[in-house]
């Protein structure tokens, strides 16, 4: 049952997004992925996903420098992403949300499935 959503992953641990692409396609979304933050960028510009799913420790881009890159930008910053990384500490976060990011999960407190349920609330969700 294809959705025809986009989903963007960027993240350097490539078991995770090989993991997290398979659950996502199950449920129907086209997953495309960058393994830094650099290159993760350039596929924003080029295929507007419906949504990105964004680490902050990513080499040659960090997940902040992303994210104030999508926020300068008009076209860009109405596309929902949902942090997913290890980093716990309130500045991250704060920094994040002010950023525009739609929600912020701690790696080890969620499940592939949970993650998975977060994409579609934030897809729905305005």
């Amino acid at each position: 049952m294809p959705n025809n959503k986009k989903i963007l992953i960027l993240e350097d641990d490539a078991a995770l997004v090989k993991a997290l692409s398979q659950a996502l396609e199950k449920e129907g979304y086209a997953v495309l992925s960058a393994l830094d933050g650099d290159a993760g960028f350039k596929l924003i510009e080029e295929e507007k996903p419906d949504l990105i799913i964004l680490d902050i420790i990513l080499p040659r881009k960090s997940g902040h420098e992303v994210m104030q890159e999508i926020s300068k930008r008009e076209e860009l910053k109405q596309i929902p992403v949902v942090v997913l990384t290890n980093l716990e500490s309130s500045q991250d976060v704060d920094k994040m949300m002010r950023l525009g990011a739609k929600c912020y999960l701690i790696k080890s407190d969620h499940s592939l499935e949970e993650v998975v349920e977060k994409v579609k609330e934030s897809l729905i969700s305005p």
